[in-house]
């Protein structure tokens, strides 16, 4: 079974956080392909620019970290699209509350749940959701 990272599980490799220890022990001891939407790209982007916003980031290292991320997502993951009914399931998904998804969030598991990919996730609410949804996941750390 392949490993679906979304942006929570991404962002700890490009930047150090306290969970990027345990995130990459458990991404270099998977042995499973990686595979990375066009979602979790946009997010890292839009992560990496908020960093930049918050002056927590220089433009100069934010760009590097970017062609990191993009060489990274070349040469170790493998690529999934979005499709029209990853929309269509992630707002079924939207309409029941108790899951409290957001949009982002239920796309990603859309594409888990078609494309039968392990969700990896730092987020605790996806997570959850996830699960209640019969999708595996791993919460590293």
């Amino acid at each position: 079974m392949s490993l679906y990272l979304d942006a929570s599980a991404i962002i700890p490799n490009l930047v150090e956080e306290a969970s990027s220890g345990a995130l990459n022990d458990f991404l270099f001891q998977a042995g499973e392909p990686l595979v990375v939407s066009d979602l979790a790209a946009v997010e890292i982007n839009s992560a990496i620019g908020r960093l930049v916003r918050m002056d927590h980031v220089a433009r100069v290292a934010a760009s590097s970290l970017l062609e990191e991320f993009d060489a990274w997502r070349a040469a170790g993951t493998v690529a999934v699209t979005l499709q029209p009914a990853d929309f269509q399931l992630a707002t079924l998904f939207l309409r029941r509350f108790e899951l409290g998804l957001r949009a982002p969030d239920a796309l990603h598991v859309a594409i888990c749940r078609r494309e039968r990919h392990r969700l990896v996730t730092l987020d605790r609410r996806m997570m959850l959701a996830a699960t209640k949804l019969g999708i595996d996941v791993d919460l590293p750390g």
